[in-house]
């Protein structure tokens, strides 16, 4: 291996670290659930959190590169059980790269409730065009094969009419959330912000149960002002915005009417 190619994986092992550590400051980690992946594309390598290790122990090193059919390449510890969610997501989403995948605690209950999270208001249109899907119930069949990879088949059906550039979230049904993005650091501030509009969506249902979804134009001006061709939000041209400390960009998590 080249020493550029050293100094690559070294590079997205720290940021992968990065955001590891970020989605446990932000409350959407407990005890060892959870993960974040990154992946170079050009190496066709992933970086990804250990299994079952927890998130205080982590290092740099600590996280494991596999390949993109999630193969042990370097690292002393066994890779995260979702590792093989992670490759066939990085597969067939050509475009991304970083996944996290968390339990936290209001975007599950809508992924265990096995309903898609309606979007009822600006917030949640900023960061997601729409509702944001609920898979179906793994089958038995399905559960019985290559699990994880199951999994990620699962998340690609759902995704069969939306495109994942514009809904980089998913619930997966009975199980939890993922999100993903341009790197690990953006993968972790959709973790974010989803769970900001579960718990958001949930105490509005609660309020008032007849609630209906967004209209259409509202929801639109408000993703397409930050994320379509002619936006205009921020200062940068990267309004989906960073989670603070998960790397070095220098970017500023976008709000709402900022």
């Amino acid at each position: 291996m080249t020493l550029t190619a050293r100094a690559r994986i070294a590079r997205l092992r720290r940021e992968v670290l990065a955001a590891n550590l970020a989605v446990v400051e932000h409350g959407l980690v407990v005890a060892t659930f959870g993960n974040v992946s990154g992946l170079d594309r050009e190496l066709g390598l992933i970086a990804i959190k250990p299994s079952g290790v927890d998130y205080a122990d982590l290092t740099a090193l600590s996280m494991v590169v596999v390949d993109m059919d999630g193969k042990k390449v370097e690292g002393d510890l066994h890779p995260s059980s979702d590792t093989r969610t992670h490759a066939r997501l990085y597969r067939e989403f050509p475009d991304i790269g970083g996944i996290v995948h968390t339990h936290s605690r209001h975007a599950t209950a809508w992924a265990q409730a096995r309903r898609p999270l309606p979007c009822f208001g600006t917030t949640h249109a900023d960061y997601f065009h729409g509702e944001i899907p609920c898979t179906a119930v793994i089958s038995d069949a399905q559960i019985g094969m290559d699990y994880e990879e199951q999994t990620a088949v699962q998340i690609v059906e759902a995704f069969r009419t939306i495109d994942y550039h514009d809904m980089p979230a998913v619930l997966v049904a009975s199980h939890g959330p993922f999100t993903w993005g341009r790197d690990a650091a953006e993968a972790g501030y959709h973790a974010w912000m989803l769970e900001f509009a579960a718990e958001m969506a949930a105490t509005t249902v609660a309020l008032n149960p007849r609630i209906r979804a967004v209209k259409q134009t509202l929801l639109d001006k408000h993703f397409l002002r930050k994320h379509g061709k002619n936006a205009y939000y921020g200062q940068q041209g990267n309004a989906r915005g960073t989670v603070p400390g998960a790397n070095a960009r220098g970017t500023v998590p976008g709000g709402t009417h900022g």
